[in-house]
């Protein structure tokens, strides 16, 4: 089962058939959503999930609203006249607005699993619906954005399509969901620190081969004795060290110094072979 699916299922579970205003609230968000097909006076929802049918079944029962089912394939349908209940502007109270968006993301909206990536959208009907429930979960301080082509509402921020499982109640899943995305910002941070190591060894051993073939040059040409004892020291360790840092080397030392003091003397080590490398 799919991350999504296992939301809906939770969100199916919710027991709020005891609160009519709420049922009318949820009914109303899957009426908004983009898998409704509407002629005349007729309406029908249709989705493959099993536990969105089941769930406006039951809505639809205890609010004594009359609808067919049907199968069609592997699609479930409820078909059903326009029924006489409140619109989304008469809806104020704040599980009322809680209730509208559980139930426009039951009717269209999908979650990716967090192990993969961070995406969830609601497909709605039209752009002035897509505002609206923008603006509702403003007021929930939850982030979203506005596919236009499409009217879609998408959240790509872990920590907001985490606020907005709270809004709407699932609360299981918000465990889950921040379960795997601390696992999987712990791994990203570890494998971040990983490269950041790999790439400064990469950087000292590529330092250290030009600094040896420096010194290896030096000694060809009958130069390496004529360097100042500070010079020779370094450059011993060096070329016994090739993969140590900087610091570390100059702990090495006799008179230990510090990181730039052995840069210095690496460097002026390079320079005179360059130089003589010129006079050649």
């Amino acid at each position: 089962m799919s991350f999504s699916s296992e939301v809906k299922e939770e969100l199916s579970k919710i027991n709020t058939f005891a609160k009519k205003e709420l049922l009318e609230a949820e009914l109303i968000g899957y009426l908004l959503s983009s898998n409704i097909k509407q002629e005349e006076n007729n309406i029908e929802f249709f989705t493959e999930n099993e536990f969105n049918i089941e769930r406006i079944y039951k809505i639809l029962f205890k609010l004594d609203i009359e609808y067919d089912p049907e199968t069609k394939g592997k699609t479930y349908v409820a078909k059903i006249e326009e029924p006489k209940i409140r619109t989304v502007e008469m809806l104020e109270k704040d599980d009322e607005k809680k209730a509208l968006v559980r139930g426009i993301f039951l009717g269209s909206g999908s979650v990716n699993n967090p192990n993969k990536k961070y995406h969830l959208e609601i497909l709605l009907n039209n752009r002035d619906v897509a505002q609206y429930i923008q603006n509702i979960l403003k007021e929930a301080n939850i982030k979203t954005k506005i596919l236009e082509k499409n009217n879609t509402i998408y959240i790509k921020e872990g920590e907001e399509i985490s606020k907005f499982l709270a809004f709407i109640g699932a609360q299981k899943s918000v465990l889950k969901f921040e379960e795997i995305r601390v696992m999987k910002d712990l791994r990203n941070n570890v494998n971040r620190q990983v490269n950041c190591e790999t790439a400064n060894l990469n950087k000292t051993v590529g330092a250290a081969v030009i600094q040896i073939e420096a010194i290896n040059f030096l000694k060809k040409m009958k130069k390496y004795e004529e360097l100042p004892d500070s010079l020779i020291e370094i450059a011993e360790l060096r070329i016994e060290y090739p993969e140590m840092s900087l610091k570390d080397l100059g702990k090495q030392l006799e008179s230990p110094i510090g990181k730039s003091g052995v840069n210095h003397r690496l460097k002026k080590i390079v320079e005179i072979a360059d130089e003589i490398k010129r006079g050649r």
